[in-house]
């Protein structure tokens, strides 16, 4: 097994053997129930949900894995947990959340435009300027800067260190910054290979 479902639950700051400080982000990993083995995947859940809240499907597929109440996302057989100890210290993971939704955005917010110039009598200072040719192709370009909704999509953080791991309350300490707000749900896997931090 080499992944949990998680919960960020914030920053700090832990100290090495030489006393210098590390910047971490604390994530609540597991216990993960294991909810369905299938061929070339494993299915996790991760905390509860109350069960009026839960469509009944989604309670028949955890009950049929010996679990009481349903949060299934996604190790062994059904019913077993997997913990934070799959982890140890040294270890190098992805982490897998959703960012932080900004909503609609300009171009110089969205992405780092320039904006025009800053002078008396100028009414471009935010716009993005020219964003197609004319004649030719008479129409914009797929895949234009422009602006519109930021955030709030899937992102992968690659090559964090895994600084500390706490099993006895389930937490996992990462070097640097994850996707997503506090209390948003998390993806840890171990990374193979190198990592571009490396």
């Amino acid at each position: 097994m080499n992944g949990l479902i998680g919960r960020k639950l914030g920053m700090t700051r832990l100290f090495d053997e030489e006393g210098t400080h590390v910047p971490v982000t604390v994530i609540e990993a597991g216990p993960c129930p294991v909810v369905q083995v299938m061929a070339t995947a494993v299915q996790l859940g991760f905390g509860a949900k109350k069960p009026k809240r839960s469509p009944k499907a989604l309670l028949g597929h955890a009950k049929r894995a010996g679990l009481e109440t349903a949060a299934p996302a996604e190790s062994p057989k059904p019913g077993e947990s997997v913990t934070v100890a799959i982890f140890k210290t040294g270890d190098r993971v992805k982490v897998t959340g959703v960012t932080k939704g900004r909503g609609f955005q300009g171009v110089v917010h969205r992405h780092h435009f320039g904006g025009g110039p800053e002078t008396h009598g100028n009414t471009r200072h935010r716009k993005p300027g020219s964003i197609a040719p004319g004649t030719d192709p008479s129409r914009i370009i797929k895949g234009k800067r422009m602006p519109g909704h930021m955030g709030a999509r899937r992102f992968t953080e690659l090559g964090l260190k895994v600084v500390k791991v706490d099993p006895e309350r389930n937490l996992l300490f990462v070097r640097g910054a994850v996707p997503g707000p506090m209390n948003g749900l998390l993806t840890v896997r171990k990374q193979g290979g190198r990592s571009r931090h490396d």
